[in-house]
Formats: structure tokens, sequence, C-alpha cells
């Protein structure tokens, strides 16, 4: 299959097509362990009546409110999201599993300084910013480690 950008045609491989669903995969798993345990923080520290994540003048003296186990288990969150879509990424990659993880540290790690300057967090939050890539590293070593085996296995 062939397309043309600027006058360049370039040809599309299937790893191509197979590491861009990788990437598109690794989002979507990492999103939703993200939001999953978002939830669990929201389930144990409820929001008050009345005030949603688009009320930008509740907001901060909801946060204000929520103990520091409400914020572990949100950076448990955002950095879980790197961690396993980073991981799901570099499963699913045929040829290039650390950087289909990092892409996915990457696009975490934008989220999460847009996330950390949008809303009111404690300061002590911005130690997950450099903790984005290196979960995804760490996906990306495991995941690299569990194909090395399974090939060994299957050999």
């Amino acid at each position: 299959m062939r397309f043309q950008l600027l006058g360049l045609t370039e040809r599309i491989r299937p790893d191509m097509i197979r590491n861009l669903i990788a990437a598109f995969l690794g989002m979507l798993a990492g999103m939703t362990v993200n939001m999953s345990l978002v939830l669990v923080a929201l389930f144990c520290h409820p929001m008050p009546e009345g005030v949603d994540f688009t009320d930008t003048e509740a907001m901060p003296e909801y946060f204000a409110t929520l103990p520091a186990t409400g914020f572990l288990v949100v950076l448990a969150a955002h950095l879980g999201q790197s961690f396993f879509g980073g991981l799901v990424a570099a499963l699913l990659s045929k040829d290039r599993p650390r950087t289909m993880a990092l892409i996915i540290g990457v696009l975490s790690l934008i989220g999460g300084v847009v996330n950390l300057t949008e809303l009111p967090h404690p300061t002590w939050m911005w130690i997950e910013v450099p903790g984005y890539l290196l979960a995804a590293w760490f996906a990306a070593s495991l995941a690299m480690r569990l194909k090395r085996s399974s090939a060994a296995t299957s050999a």
C-alpha cells in the first residue's frame, strides 16, 4: 500500500500499521487503568454534592479537603497509565517495544503536565513528572523480557 505526502511516496509496511495499533491500544489500556484508579479515589473520597470537575471555583476547595492517600491513589493512576499502557504497546509492537512504550510515556507525561497545571495539586505531586518516562521504560523492559522468555520456551 502506498500513500503520497508532500510529494514523497512512502510504502506503508505491515509492521508500521501494527506499531500504530499497538500505540493506540496501549493508550486505551493505560487510560482504562488511570480512570479505574481515579474512580477508586473518588469512591473513597467523594466530591461534595453539586461539585464536578468543570466547577473551577469549587475544585480547589475539594482538593484542599483530600488527604494524602487520595493524591497517592491519583499518583498511582497516572503512573499506572504510563506503565500498563507502555506494557501493552511494547508487547504488541513487532519490532520497537521500547519506542512504543516511550511514546505512551511521553503522551502520558504531556497529559500529566497539563493536569498538574490546570487543576490544583499539592506541590509534591510534581514528583510524578519524571515517573511517567520511568514507568514506560520499566514496562518496555518487562515486555522485552517476557518476549524473550516466550521465544525461548517456544523454540
